[in-house]
């Protein structure tokens, strides 16, 4: 063999062996400890890299938990409180369970409640469109209708109504990842918790505007008027901007604020059919006497007066005695003996009629 091959070989090999006895050394002496429960936190995971626990990914998640003293604000909206048990077994921690949430569309201008006043003609996204301009409809806090929050769905829990053109949340499928509400650039998208058997109310609308101007563009938009705000008996509904917010922690579920919300724009979700409620009685039947009395110098015509209790136009028990009736009492009785319509003053009827005879 060449002796030029030979010493290159030997030179190489040992310029490697220099090089990783000293990579050794520096890797011994600058060595990081990591905390091994961060591993086993990364496997208990989803590792779906949502951000929806509010980390960049379930790595990032996994070493802020292991680094946190206290994970009761910190929670895995996609593996739930299952995950979360098995990560307070591995960090010696108890962990409370959360109600879970779902994505929630607080919108409800559809195409019949939310006519149009121009057309797109430009990119499909939500983000391009609304940096350029407030919508194609007179509201400009409403949904843009792109269908950026679908795209943004890992799990295929969205997708956008043909006949709304609201974007719809499959309840089966969504995680709470959060994803959806970070891609939508109006900020109509929340996470809501899902509430005792899964039921939950909510205002479906995002206008600030004051309630005329609202209520113009969006028959559904609330208009602020705090009838919820009145009915609302556990204080849960307040009303910030000229617009409804309803507190879910407060919130009890009673339905008062959804039946008296005229704007329709408070939103019950998976409740049954609301029962018929008592129809409002209706007051006494009133018997309408209308008489046109002549006094001495004063004409008053059109005088409508209610007497309660009366059938067949007999007087009834409270009725008062002859000698203490007023006068406009004793001109109603000649006029019921009387009904031809004309009564002289002091009330003599019969001598007219007998001139007429």
């Amino acid at each position: 063999m060449n002796q030029t091959i030979i010493i290159t070989i030997v030179s190489l090999s040992g310029l490697g062996a220099i090089a990783a006895v000293i990579l050794y050394i520096v890797a011994r002496q600058f060595k990081v400890e990591t905390d091994p429960r961060i591993d086993a936190i990364e496997e208990v995971l989803p590792a779906t890299n949502c951000g929806g626990c509010g980390q960049p990914g379930c790595r990032a998640f996994a070493e802020a938990l292991a680094a946190a003293s206290d994970i009761s604000d910190m929670h895995c909206p996609v593996g739930g409180n299952e995950v979360m048990k098995l990560v307070g077994e591995i960090l010696g921690m108890e962990v409370k369970e959360k109600d879970p949430y779902i994505a929630v569309v607080k919108c409800s201008g559809s195409f019949e409640h939310r006519k149009k006043t121009n057309i797109y003609d430009g990119a499909p996204n939500c983000t391009i469109a609304s940096l350029l301009y407030g919508g194609d409809t007179g509201c400009a806090y409403g949904c843009v209708g792109l269908g950026e929050c679908v795209d943004a769905c890992d799990f295929e829990a969205m997708y956008m109504d043909e006949k709304t053109g609201l974007p719809v949340v499959i309840e089966d499928k969504c995680t709470a990842c959060n994803a959806c509400v970070k891609a939508c650039p109006k900020d109509i998208i929340e996470l809501w918790p899902r509430g005792r058997k899964n039921r939950r109310i909510y205002v479906a609308c995002m206008n600030e505007d004051k309630g005329g101007i609202a209520k113009k563009y969006c028959s559904v938009a609330c208009t602020g008027c705090e009838k919820c705000v009145e009915v609302c008996k556990y204080d849960s509904v307040v009303v910030e901007n000229n617009l409804a917010v309803i507190d879910p922690e407060k919130c009890k579920l009673c339905k008062e604020c959804v039946f008296v919300c005229k704007s329709n724009s408070i939103h019950m979700i998976n409740f049954p059919p609301p029962k018929d409620r008592p129809a409002v009685q209706e007051r006494p039947n009133r018997k309408l006497a209308r008489t046109r009395i002549e006094t001495v110098g004063v004409e008053v015509t059109g005088v409508e007066i209610a007497i309660s209790n009366v059938t067949d136009g007999t007087s009834t028990e409270n009725e008062p005695e002859e000698g203490n009736k007023t006068e406009i009492e004793k001109n109603i009785t000649k006029n019921e003996e009387n009904p031809s319509g004309d009564h002289k003053e002091g009330g003599d009827i019969s001598s007219e009629n007998d001139n007429k005879a």
